[in-house]
Order: C-alpha cells, then sequence, then structure tokens
C-alpha cells in the first residue's frame, strides 16, 4: 500500500489573544477583579490569595466563567461582579490608557501582509474589548475581533477559535495558527484542532505551562510569530511593508 504524504494546508488565519499578548496588561486585569470583589462581595467566601490565586490561573478565560467559580456557583451573583469587572477595568484605562505589547501592532501588520486574516480574541465583554481596540487605534488594523458573547462558551473551549474561523471563512482548521500567553490560550486552539499553536511570555503563564498545555512553540512575543511560522514552512517570509 502506498502511502500519500501531502503538504499541510496553506495558512490562511491568524488568532491572537489581548490582554498580555497584543495588549500591554501590567497587572491591570488583577486591579480590576480586586476592585470588583471589593464592590460586590463576591469573593467574601474565600481567602483573598485564594481567590487571587484562581484569577491568575484562569487568566484568558470568560469572565463570568472566573466569576462564578469565585461566587460558588451563583450566577446572578457573577454577573454583578462581571459588570463590576468591566466598569473598573473601564475605570483603569481612563486614568492609565491602554498600551500594545511593544512591537504588537507592526507584528499583526506583517501578518496580514503576508496575505493573513488577523482575529483578535478575549474574555472581555464586547465593550472593553471595544475600547481596548479603540484607545490602541486598531479599528482599521484587525479583521475582526470576538469575544465570549459571540462565540458560545469562552477559553479553553474552542468556540473563540471555531467561530473565527467560519466567520472569516477560512477553509480548514489546520490552515489557523493561534497564539497568547495562557494554558487557556494554548487549550482553546489545541481543542480547535488549529494547526499551529503558539504559547509567548508576556503574559500571565510561564513556558513550562505553556508547553504541558500543548503550545507548539513558546516565543518571547507577539513579534516572533511570523519568523516561528516561516521556520515551520507554513508562511513564506518577506520583508514587511
Amino acid at each position: 500500500m502506498t502511502t500519500h504524504l501531502s503538504a499541510p494546508p496553506a495558512l490562511e488565519l491568524v488568532v491572537l489573544d489581548m490582554a498580555g499578548t497584543t495588549v500591554l496588561d501590567g497587572g491591570v486585569v488583577e486591579t480590576a477583579f480586586q476592585r470588583a470583589a471589593e464592590r460586590t462581595g463576591v469573593a467574601d467566601g474565600m481567602p483573598w490569595d485564594d481567590a487571587l490565586a484562581h484569577v491568575r490561573a484562569t487568566m484568558g478565560q470568560s469572565k463570568i466563567d472566573v466569576f462564578t467559580h469565585l461566587a460558588g456557583g451563583d450566577r446572578a451573583a457573577a454577573e454583578q461582579a462581571t459588570a463590576a469587572f468591566e466598569g473598573a477595568y473601564a475605570e483603569i484605562v481612563a486614568e492609565q490608557g491602554v498600551t500594545e505589547i511593544p512591537g504588537a501592532a507592526d507584528a499583526i501588520q506583517g501578518l496580514k501582509d503576508a496575505g493573513l486574516t488577523v482575529v483578535l480574541t478575549t474574555g472581555f465583554a464586547p465593550v472593553t474589548r471595544d475600547a481596548l481596540i479603540d484607545g490602541l487605534g486598531w479599528s482599521d488594523l484587525v479583521d475582526l475581533a470576538l469575544s465570549p458573547v459571540d462565540a458560545g462558551r469562552g477559553r479553553p473551549a474552542p468556540d473563540l477559535v471555531l467561530t473565527a474561523l467560519i466567520r472569516t471563512q477560512t477553509s480548514a482548521v489546520a490552515s489557523v495558527a493561534v497564539a497568547g500567553d495562557t494554558v487557556s490560550d494554548v487549550e482553546s486552539g489545541r481543542r480547535a484542532g488549529a494547526g499551529f499553536v503558539a504559547g509567548v511570555l508576556t503574559g500571565a503563564h510561564d513556558s513550562s505551562a505553556l508547553e504541558l498545555a500543548g503550545a507548539d512553540v513558546v516565543l518571547p512575543d507577539v513579534t516572533h510569530l511570523r519568523s516561528a511560522l516561516a521556520e515551520r514552512a507554513l508562511l513564506a517570509l518577506a520583508p514587511s511593508a
């Protein structure tokens, strides 16, 4: 019997996380969680160190799912806390501004110049997601931005990646690359069947955690993604415009 080996499908779509991957976090998420917890009492049933450890471990996941755990399964309390979190995050952005991971915009443009579609995904609600994109001036830079409410479930479920694939009419899951700074980002890409999944070290989780979650490669930051794709023969590396 003859085995026919075919080349991997051409890469078409790159799905990038926001906070910690393309958008500088600087502890903003943790601070917003703390403000929300203080204002709603959602984590009063556990020591704050335990609550904070859970927040850190679940970075990248849908915020309402995180708060549902902290609220002991009380969905109404979680919804109230999530709204408080979104308000607190907006306050902090207004106080401090929003900053990209150094070189992120150029990296995104470089991927687009290589003929790829770029979609941003996040665990934030659309109002926060859009405020970040507007603050960075990225409205015309990315092709699409998705939150859990747009997809069904947040990470680590595959829904955000698969929704990006469907909305952009990408031809196959193997034609998708995913990059993010959290275990949930990596697990989401793996569960979706993405052809390439990268971890980056500019956010919540370290190299060991990202590798254990199944990352094909762990990069210093998102600016190294294009060359990593080229090294895997997934992308022709040409000078950026």
